[in-house]
């Protein structure tokens, strides 16, 4: 069985990441899944963007009508969560990576993936890890993953801690024996961001669980 193929932050190799027109191409190629980038606004709101900062003030600090006057490079706001998840629909894995989200506002995340075209899609994974924790404790039943771009002695235990069931590695901090490991635990392990054809094969000859690339049409050619 081929590693799913995951757009991250959208088919952003052929439109602006995180915008709706990047997940719609990435259904429209034939994602498996697709990864996208939260932080939660002042007011709560879910905005669908990778970086802290927008237009010189953390998102954190700022309202969502503020952040929605923003423009992508297509000319299309900022996302909210709810939006996301709507453009890409029921047919797709949606991975939330939760960049920042304060405990209060834990369920307005979980509200918004509730609601979502098909809520059994929905994971979320983040570099925080007391975030991931916090979350699986209050939804049980959510499928969580922990961000790693280093290799400890026990690699697994960070995901263990975390309560979670899957790992994401940066990709040049994967090997067979990771993966052996994992595989023994039933821990996924989903390597980030690989836009390589070679790299892609060899992690799949290895046994990781998924692919998060630019380019989820090369993926899906190579992996087929």
């Amino acid at each position: 069985m081929r590693p799913i193929v995951i757009a991250h932050r959208g088919a952003s190799a052929y439109e602006p990441e995180n915008s709706l027109a990047a997940f719609r191409k990435a259904v429209r190629l034939g994602a498996d899944g697709i990864e996208l980038d939260v932080h939660a606004t002042a007011d709560g709101k879910l905005a669908v963007i990778h970086d802290g900062v927008l237009d010189g003030r953390a998102i954190g600090s700022q309202e969502w009508s503020s952040v929605r006057r923003h423009r992508l490079p297509n000319g299309e706001p900022v996302p909210a969560l709810e939006e996301a998840l709507d453009a890409i629909g029921e047919g797709v894995l949606v991975f939330v990576e939760v960049k920042a989200l304060p405990p209060w506002f834990d369920q307005a995340l979980l509200g918004a993936l509730e609601r979502a075209p098909a809520p059994g899609n929905c994971r979320v994974h983040a570099f925080d890890h007391r975030i991931v924790r916090r979350l699986r404790t209050k939804r049980p039943d959510l499928r969580c993953g922990v961000l790693s771009a280093s290799y400890p002695v026990d690699p697994l235990r960070q995901v263990s801690d975390a309560m979670a069931s899957d790992l994401w590695q940066e990709e040049s901090m994967i090997d067979a024996e990771l993966l052996e490991l994992a595989a023994r635990r039933e821990i996924s392990v989903y390597a980030w961001t690989v836009d390589s054809p070679e790299r892609m094969r060899l992690l799949a000859s290895w046994g990781v669980s998924g692919v998060c690339t630019n380019r989820p049409d090369v993926a899906l050619e190579v992996l087929r």
